[in-house]
């Protein structure tokens, strides 16, 4: 299970890059640099010429090669999942896991075939969070923090806002992805301020909406706030909780201040997309936290210890007989 713990921690991270690579291409304006999809120029993927990716050709064909790369590693993750780890609930969540990276794909190139409708394009970054989420989520299930916690102790109001801190985080990003794929990132040109007050004199949607995104980060803010100092108010939190607690508080404050500049900046693409990367590890280090406060209500009673030893990924899980 070590092994497995530790290329899922590689999915994460990739998952991370592709995600970045995504910001890229909507930062720059590259999404129809190419074209045609699934082929490049009516080239095969693969066999594209490299001295060819230049300008925006390079920020979207490299986003669909990282794409691809990520796609063929949770094909492996899905199948050492079934192979090695006995928990059904586990098993499926790695089937889940691969099919949101297939329909990631298919809504990647429906973008593309579509010419970047929003609602299809917004569809696409909401659903590349939630399969970042779940390959998260087999990080946590597989490491051995994890498995040592068995008996953790319950603490019903933590799990509470520690979920709904979670989903806060969500809804933001989402904020935040229609923002970006209605063209409304300086619907409000100046900050803190909106057109030199606190709201807004002069309303359309792109301003209705930028203001959302804003008065989002605020709630964001409060709501990671209150269940970090709800984790460290508790003496008896171990540092399973307090760390990702304090992580995401820091987090929070890179995120506002990357949120800043984006407009400071007139969305200088670089820091848009440290932004959209930003608010990933944001909700990828709330999903942590919210999951291990949840631990005490795992039951794993009908799976033998021995069935989660460190396994490789040639090995049967041994045991798994019930």
């Amino acid at each position: 299970m070590k092994w497995l713990h530790r290329y899922a921690v590689l999915v994460v991270c990739s998952t991370v890059l592709l995600i970045a690579a995504g910001g890229m291409v909507t930062s720059t304006g590259s999404g129809l640099a190419v074209p045609d999809w699934p082929n490049t120029y009516g080239s095969f993927m693969f066999a594209f010429p490299l001295d060819k990716m230049v300008g925006g050709i390079f920020y979207e064909h490299g986003h669909r090669m990282i794409a691809s790369a990520v796609g063929f590693l949770t094909i492996i993750l899905a199948v050492w999942i079934w192979r090695v780890d006995p928990r059904p609930w586990m098993r499926r969540l790695g089937v889940v896991a691969l099919g949101a990276v297939i329909l990631q794909g298919l809504l990647g190139g429906l973008t593309v075939l579509l010419l970047l409708p929003a609602p299809i394009s917004i569809g696409h970054a909401g659903l590349a969070q939630l399969f970042f989420c779940s390959t998260v989520a087999i990080a946590v299930f597989t490491s051995r923090g994890w498995r040592a916690s068995a008996g953790a102790i319950d603490r019903p109001r933590l799990r509470s806002m520690a979920l709904m801190t979670t989903i806060v985080i969500y809804v933001q990003i989402l904020l935040g992805a229609t923002m970006r794929h209605n063209g409304a990132g300086l619907a409000i040109p100046d900050f803190p301020l909106a057109f030199g007050g606190i709201v807004p004199s002069s309303w359309n949607a792109g301003v209705a909406i930028h203001f959302a995104h804003r008065i989002g980060a605020l709630v964001v803010f409060f709501a990671i706030l209150a269940t970090a100092i709800r984790v460290w108010r508790d003496k008896a939190s171990e540092s399973a909780l307090a760390r990702p607690a304090a992580l995401l508080v820091f987090l929070v404050l890179v995120q506002g201040t990357l949120g800043a500049y984006v407009v400071w900046s007139g969305l200088q693409p670089v820091i848009n997309t440290a932004h959209v990367a930003n608010g990933a590890l944001l909700l990828g280090t709330s999903l942590v936290l919210t999951l291990r406060s949840h631990r005490a209500r795992f039951s794993e009673s009908r799976v033998d210890a021995a069935h989660l030893r460190p396994t490789g990924f040639g090995e049967a899980a041994a045991g798994a007989r019930p």
